[in-house]
């Protein structure tokens, strides 16, 4: 493979051990140098150094993160804006800083952030591109750790975004540059100020110029359910159109310049690469476009016959680049969904003869997007747990209608609009073609809705479908082989559940929702939550991106109408089935619901549930102590929910408890008010969880707290730390449990998995 692949693996290598750091990184890799330059071993210490520049980019990327100790310190920020979006109230900005320093004197220095993403209420007119002086106060990059969900803190890291945090409003941001010229923002403003439909608008910008941005939810939506995402990203088949259109036209400008040696001009494929190159700067360079471009440029050579590389050769040198300009690439999803593509393209066509045509290609497209789809159903399946039934389907017209209609027609708008009549019917043919499309998505959606499978069953479905990809794929295989395996694929694909609680025990998750609380509890045949988790003043509730929409809860019991545990129910009565939701009386509500009070309870799949408090009179009680407390048994095994009631009433249901109480979740995540010394020594729980919000302002859960579990012997989880915590009860063996977030420091120490400290100190 020459040096193609050897650059890829030496790239990759090098993000591997910037990401894990081991001991003595450094001196191993210089004395590899060493031994490379005195042994004259030249192409070695080149991957040596490569190694090295994508090792220090990720280690520079990580060191980068702001330092725990500057937490809710104020900073005085210099930096141009990179991205503006507007949420009504809301503007979320992503800064590139040109200088950070905290205002006070004594704390830690700032200087090594490079990026960041903030959000600013009320926020004066900006525009990407504009420098800007700001006060805000930033926290680590962070999210929340939930099984199956979007993990937020590992798209900031591979978006390279070292704080996140919120603007102040004393000082106020002051503009210190207006934003340089830019030819896309300017597109982007003539495009806006064209008679056209907001639709049309919006997959122009998209599709031509690279601003996904500009695409609804409705749009992500609408895209996401079909599996056709990748059409409206900058990709190989955007630049590469641009690129094979110029070639086109400079050759046949060649061709009448110098008749008798065009075919060996030089200059064609060379302006073609800078025809890519300046439309992959238009569209802003983003990481899709930068890995589009090389790839067009790799095709080029491989096009123009010089010293051409193979395929193989070719696909390992993309790879290898793109890793080493943009090493944090590595891990983002679409990389890798990109190539595997481009190496299934390779294994279908690789010694095939070029279809000859309109039947032959018609043939050949179906046949690929046949052979592509199981393959990169399983990608995505793996990359984002979800499946889009009627990608296969749908791609077979929408392929062919935006790679050869859609993108070109939008292209020669923007080539024609000097030409004011030619551009505006290009367009208006791209609008009639776009809304036939967009209907054609909505009809499959429809038909075929998203599925997003349990993810017990994203790996072995991922693992099936892949297989079976192959099957088809790789060459040389016997037919029998094919089908009999498919045969035997399909059923077993169709055949796949999610495995089921046994009668008697229950799943209990204690979701990481902030600063706040939801506890998902589900057996055999009953599904039932308490709490329903914050709402924040963004107005993002955590619960809406914790399950797809459509799921069935037999109960929601809300402890008490406080916004940080009862901030989801309106997105729970609007999008899911909910059978009854239950709060005690006084409080109030977004939806109708019946009242909790102490001697209500019921028995499902072997499982009891009593409730413990609150009184029927529930007038003198503050909403805190009106909180619904929650007594569930399976087996032998048992969960206390006290909500946020205090300590006094802690003991006014103590003698009701039955014991012993296996996991008990603390009152008022963790408050010092809460888990008084009465419940917990009587208690004594084997497990207790703090369902509090990472460097909550509140410090919970309290020292004191703290300490009183940890003297009765209670082994102590927070999702803070822990993100969701997942107990198993019923099971008539030892609790089984499982945090989403694993901390290497619960491992030894004397007391086992429970050595951890717990409180913010």
């Amino acid at each position: 493979m020459g040096v193609a692949m050897p650059l890829a693996l030496a790239a990759l290598v090098g993000t591997g051990l910037g990401w894990w750091a081991p001991l003595g990184l450094v001196e191993s890799w210089a004395l590899a140098l060493l031994y490379s330059l005195a042994s004259k071993r030249w192409r070695m210490a080149g991957l040596a150094m490569v190694v090295a520049v994508t090792a220090t980019q990720v280690l520079l990327a990580k060191g980068g993160e702001l330092p725990a100790g500057l937490l809710r310190a104020d900073l005085a920020l210099e930096g141009r804006l990179e991205t503006v979006e507007d949420e009504g109230r809301l503007t979320r900005l992503l800064v590139r800083l040109n200088d950070c320093r905290p205002l006070e004197a004594d704390r830690l220095p700032c200087h090594r952030l490079r990026r960041v993403r903030l959000s600013l209420y009320e926020a004066p007119p900006m525009q990407p591109g504009e420098r800007w002086a700001l006060t805000v106060r930033l926290r680590p990059p962070a999210g929340f750790a939930n099984p199956g969900t979007f993990d937020y803190r590992a798209w900031l890291w591979r978006e390279g975004i070292q704080a996140t945090g919120y603007v102040r409003d004393e000082p106020a941001p002051q503009r210190l540059a207006p934003a340089p010229y830019s030819l896309r923002r300017q597109a982007l403003a003539f495009l806006d100020a064209q008679s056209l439909a907001p639709l049309t608008t919006r997959w122009l910008a998209a599709l031509t110029l690279g601003a996904g941005d500009r695409l609804s939810r409705d749009d992500w939506e609408r895209l996401n359910a079909t599996g056709t995402t990748h059409l409206v990203v900058i990709s190989g088949l955007h630049v590469g159109l641009v690129a094979a259109f110029v070639l086109l036209l400079a050759r046949g400008v060649s061709r009448l310049l110098t008749p008798a040696h065009w075919r060996m001009a030089i200059w064609p494929w060379w302006l073609a690469g800078l025809a890519a190159a300046g439309y992959a700067g238009l569209a802003g360079l983003q990481p899709p476009a930068m890995r589009a471009l090389i790839m067009t440029v790799v095709g080029l050579w491989v096009a123009s016959g010089r010293h051409a590389p193979g395929p193989w050769q070719a696909w390992w040198l993309a790879l290898g680049l793109v890793v080493l300009l943009d090493p944090l690439s590595a891990w983002r999803p679409g990389l890798w969904l990109s190539f595997l593509a481009v190496a299934v393209l390779i294994l279908i066509w690789q010694g095939r003869p070029r279809p000859r045509g309109l039947h032959g290609w018609a043939w050949g497209l179906m046949r690929t997007q046949l052979l592509l789809a199981p393959l990169m159903a399983a990608a995505v399946l793996l990359a984002f747990a979800r499946l889009a039934p009627a990608a296969p389907l749908v791609n077979l017209v929408a392929v062919p209608l935006v790679s050869s209609l859609l993108v070109p027609l939008g292209l020669l708008g923007w080539l024609f609009a000097p030409l004011a009549p030619l551009g505006a019917t290009c367009w208006w043919l791209f609008e009639r073609i776009t809304l036939r499309l967009t209907q054609l998505l909505d009809l499959a959606v429809s038909r075929l809705p998203l599925w997003w499978p349990t993810s017990e069953l994203v790996v072995p479905l991922a693992l099936m479908l892949g297989l079976m990809a192959l099957l088809w794929a790789l060459p040389g295989l016997a037919m029998r082989l094919r089908v009999g395996g498919t045969l035997l694929l399909v059923p077993a694909m169709l055949g796949l559940t999610a495995p089921a609680p046994e009668p008697g025990s229950l799943r209990v998750r204690i979701h990481d929702v902030g600063q706040g609380q939801l506890i998902e509890l589900r057996s055999a045949g009953f599904r039932m939550l308490y709490d329903s988790g914050p709402r924040f003043a963004s107005g993002f509730a955590p619960v809406s991106a914790l399950w797809p929409a459509g799921q069935r809860f037999d109960r929601v019991m809300v402890s008490h109408g406080d916004l940080d545990h009862a901030g989801g129910v309106a997105w729970l009565a609007e999008r899911h089935d909910v059978g009854e939701f239950l709060a005690p009386a006084g409080e109030s509500l977004d939806v109708p619901f019946g009242t909790c009070e102490a001697g209500q309870q019921w028995r499902r799949d072997g499982v009891s549930y009593r409730v413990l408090w609150p009184p029927a009179d529930t007038t003198p009680l503050s909403s805190n102590d009106r909180s619904c407390v929650l007594e569930i048994t399976a087996g032998e095994e048992r969960l206390l929910i006290t909500g946020d009631v205090g300590s006094d009433i802690e003991r006014a249901f103590l003698q009701r408890l039955e014991l012993p109480i296996t996991v008990l979740v603390a009152g008022h995540h963790g408050s010092r008010s809460s888990s008084g010394p009465h419940l917990v020594q009587w208690a004594t729980p084997r497990h207790v969880v703090f369902s509090a919000g990472r460097h909550n302002a509140f410090g919970h859960p309290s020292d004191a707290v703290v300490r009183r579990f940890r003297r009765v012997g209670s082994c102590q989880w927070s999702t803070a730390l822990d993100g969701a915590v997942t107990f198993w009860l019923g099971r008539n063996s030892d609790v089984s449990l499982d945090a989403a977030r694993a901390m290497p420091w619960r491992r030894g120490g004397v007391e086992g998995e429970c050595h951890a400290v717990e409180s913010r100190h």
